[in-house]
Order: C-alpha cells, then structure tokens, then sequence
C-alpha cells in the first residue's frame, strides 16, 4: 500500500502521511543477523533544486529483496565521498550483522572502505541492486505524481 492509498483509505491529506511516517519512532530491524552475500550501492536524489545533490548508499539484499542498512537510525545521506562510504561499513557492524561477501560497483570509496572484506567488484555483481535504484526513483517519483513517472511519448521528453 502506498502513501496516496493511505491517504485515501483513511481520508486524510498526503502531507499528514507523510509526516507521520517521518515522526514515528518505529526502529526497522535486518531479518537476519547474517546474510550470504551484500550488495552496496549508491542513490543519487536532490533536495529542493537539482543543484542540492545528495547521495544515500545502503545494502541490499537481492535473494530477499531487503534493504538491509538504510532505516532511519541507520541511513547513510551525505556527499558521495569515503567518508559516507566507510561510515556506512562502520554502521552495519553497529547493528551486528555479519556476511559473507560484498558485492559493489568500481568507485574508489568503496574499494578503500570495503578492502578487507571478500569483495566482488564490477556491475555484473551489482545488478540486483541498480534494479532496486530505478523502483526507487519510480517510486519516488510516484509519490509526488499520480502517473508513471516514465514517459509514453518521445516528443515529451524534448
């Protein structure tokens, strides 16, 4: 169920859904406490303007479909530097999991913050992820647009 069946099955206005999901104290725990194989990756969005880029980098889990680091106490936002990267590895050790291997894209920060760890390195491992980026922007998009965010006719894209 989404935010805009929320809003209308209780008849109240989208903004108070949206509110009371960002006030909630709720923690989201990982279903498990060990997983085979991680995939980590990165989210480009904006705040506001396009030019107010900031980046949200968590893990997935493809087998299961669970975002496993990036609730509210254990979000990763910031610039797209090693900084966030190494802050993210340091957080899933903070909530006790553990796995196996990690899979990530080429990016230098995650080659530096992931080193000691069995780490697959390429697109071809990633691809699990980069799937859950798009149903993230369609996703994201469809909150704020009752359409599909894709366009249906190429004369409107230009």
């Amino acid at each position: 169920m989404g935010i805009r069946d929320i809003s209308a099955v209780l008849k109240i206005s989208i903004t108070k859904v949206l509110k009371v999901l960002k006030s909630t104290k709720h923690n989201i725990k990982p279903k498990r406490s060990h997983y085979d194989h991680l995939e980590i990756d990165e989210f480009r969005t904006y705040v506001g303007k396009k030019k107010n880029k900031i980046w949200l980098i968590y893990a997935y889990h493809r087998e299961s479909g669970e975002i496993v680091a990036s609730n509210r106490r254990f979000a990763v936002w910031g610039k797209r530097n090693l900084k966030i990267a190494k802050k993210l590895r340091k957080k899933i050790k903070q909530m006790g999991m553990s796995y196996d291997r990690i899979a990530t894209d080429d990016w230098d920060s995650f080659l530096s913050a992931f080193a000691e760890d069995n780490h697959d390195i390429g697109k071809k491992y990633t691809v699990g992820i980069e799937g859950n980026n798009c149903r993230l922007r369609h996703q994201v998009r469809r909150t704020f647009r009752r359409t599909c965010c894709f366009s249906k006719k190429l004369c409107s894209t230009m």
